[in-house]
C-alpha cells in the first residue's frame, strides 16, 4: 500500500489536503457525539461548544508550538515555517496539554463540572485521534521501520511499518470501550478520562519504539518518556478519585 498524496483536490491555485480535511472531520465527529452524549453527564450542550470553541484551535496551536519547540534546529528563524501545519508537525501531547488547560478554564468560567466535561469528551478524543491519524498516511509521514509484514506501506521505496494504522486501531477501539464503560461500569467523575490517559499512553509508549521520526530529549525518545509520566499520573489520580468516592459513599 503506497500513498495517493497529500492532495485531496484543488480549488483554483488552492490545493486541499487529505491531512486537513481528516482532522476536521475527526474534530466535527467528536463535538457531535459529544453534544448527544452530554445531557448524560448533566452538562448542556452549549457548554460543550464553548470549550470546544477555546480548546479545539488552542489545541491546534500547542501540538504545533511542541513540535516546532522540539524540532527548534529546523525552525530557527523562519516564522512562516513555525507555522505552516498543512504538510503535518503536530504533536498530540502538545494538543492535548494545552487543550486540557483550556478546557478547565472555560469550566472553571462556566461553573461547569471539570471532571465531567473530561469523562464526557475523552472518548470522543480518542475517536478523533484514530480518524486524524490517517493524514499522517497521506503525507507519508509518522511510519515506522522497515518491515517485511504483509500491511508494510510504501514510503521512499521501502516498505516500512504503518504506525499510523497501529494507533488509530487503538484509538478506534478505546473510543468504544471508553463508551461502553462510561455507558455501563462509571463509578466516579474522571474514571473515563483517567482510563484514557492510560491505556492511550501504553499504546504510545511501544509503537513510539518502531517510529523513525521521534521527538527526542537528549537521548530518549519524548512520547516514550511523556507516556510513562502520564501512565503513572492517572494512575495516581484514578486511585484517589477512587478513594475519594468510596469515602463520600461511606459518609452517605
Amino acid at each position: 500500500m503506497q500513498s495517493p498524496g497529500p492532495v485531496a483536490f484543488t480549488i483554483g491555485s488552492l490545493s486541499i489536503r487529505w491531512y486537513g480535511i481528516l482532522i476536521a472531520a475527526g474534530a466535527l465527529l467528536a463535538v457531535f457525539i459529544s453534544c448527544r452524549r452530554a445531557p448524560k453527564h448533566d452538562i448542556d450542550p452549549e457548554r460543550v461548544l464553548d470549550v470546544v470553541i477555546w480548546s479545539l484551535p488552542l489545541g491546534i496551536v500547542g501540538a504545533r508550538i511542541y513540535y516546532v519547540i522540539f524540532n527548534w534546529s529546523l525552525y530557527q528563524g523562519n516564522f512562516v515555517e513555525m507555522v505552516n501545519i498543512r504538510e503535518g508537525g503536530l504533536a498530540i501531547h502538545g494538543g492535548l496539554i494545552f487543550g486540557i488547560i483550556t478546557a478547565y478554564l472555560v469550566c472553571r468560567k462556566e461553573s461547569v463540572p471539570f471532571l465531567e466535561m473530561c469523562d464526557l469528551v475523552f472518548p470522543t478524543v480518542a475517536l478523533a485521534q484514530s480518524i486524524g491519524r490517517w493524514g499522517n498516511f497521506f503525507n507519508s509521514e509518522a511510519h515506522g521501520t522497515e518491515t517485511t509484514l504483509p500491511w508494510a506501506i510504501l514510503v521512499d521505496g521501502k516498505y516500512v511499518h504503518p504506525t499510523f494504522l497501529y494507533e488509530s486501531i487503538w484509538c478506534l477501539f478505546l473510543f468504544f470501550f471508553l463508551i461502553w464503560f462510561d455507558n455501563h461500569h462509571r463509578k466516579f467523575p474522571g474514571q473515563i478520562a483517567c482510563l484514557y490517559g492510560m491505556m492511550y499512553s501504553v499504546e504510545r509508549f511501544f509503537v513510539e519504539a518502531l517510529r523513525t521520526d521521534s521527538l527526542m530529549i537528549g537521548p530518549f525518545r519524548q512520547a516514550r518518556v511523556l507516556s510513562v509520566c502520564i501512565f503513572a499520573g492517572c494512575m495516581i489520580l484514578y486511585i484517589l478519585l477512587r478513594n475519594k468516592n468510596s469515602d463520600m459513599r461511606s459518609e452517605l
